[in-house]
């Protein structure tokens, strides 16, 4: 059986550029306004959302199942000059996880095509949220290319208030954002629209 590390190595060695580089669109309207302090960065891929949350002053833990995407990232930080505020950690989710606890937790499309145990991760990305802290969760609402997942009818993608239920946040927790959304991308030079869902909550800070 393929495990998860060479699937995703197998995945980012098909090309020396997966990602855009890019961050992603809803981290950058929803981090934005937000006190910089220690980011936890789930699925962290090529790097993308974790440079950029470095730019804006945050210290990153970014975390990845696959050496290759963690290598192509750490080169991508350096090449960007914030290296010394970025921790690249090697972690296959659901059997490891990052210690401490961050002001922003941030999972960006924690999709799979092989078994990923998400709704474990989540609450543990949950659990690492501080107290006044954040937790970002974005994720697809349908398949973006859906000509190639025809076959996948039975497949449930988690609205964001599934999410949150699924989660357990109570009224330990804030919920700021829990929206659909239409989300375009480029496939074989066409522009699909599909839709994306956003869940931020803030988890309230502890008084007495």
């Amino acid at each position: 059986m393929t495990t998860a590390e060479e699937h995703w190595d197998a995945r980012y060695a098909e090309s020396t550029r997966i990602w855009s580089g890019k961050p992603n669109a809803a981290l950058v309207v929803e981090v934005a306004g937000l006190t910089p302090g220690r980011a936890l960065d789930l699925g962290s891929g090529e790097g993308g959302d974790a440079i950029w949350l470095a730019q804006q002053g945050w210290q990153v833990t970014a975390v990845d199942v696959s050496p290759i995407a963690l290598g192509r990232a750490e080169q991508h930080a350096k090449e960007a000059g914030v290296d010394e505020q970025i921790e690249w950690q090697h972690h296959e989710l659901g059997k490891s996880f990052p210690t401490g606890t961050f002001d922003l937790v941030s999972a960006q499309f924690l999709h799979s095509t092989i078994d990923l145990p998400r709704e474990q991760i989540l609450r543990q990305a949950a659990q690492a949220v501080a107290a006044g802290g954040i937790l970002l969760v974005e994720g697809h609402l349908e398949f973006p290319d859906k000509a190639r997942h025809d076959g996948h009818a039975d497949v449930h993608f988690p609205t964001p208030a599934e999410v949150a239920a699924d989660l357990g946040l109570g009224d330990d927790w804030e919920i700021l954002t829990s929206a659909a959304h239409d989300s375009v991308k480029v496939i074989d030079g066409n522009e699909v629209h599909y839709q994306d869902g956003t869940l931020k909550a803030r988890r309230r800070a502890v008084t007495t």
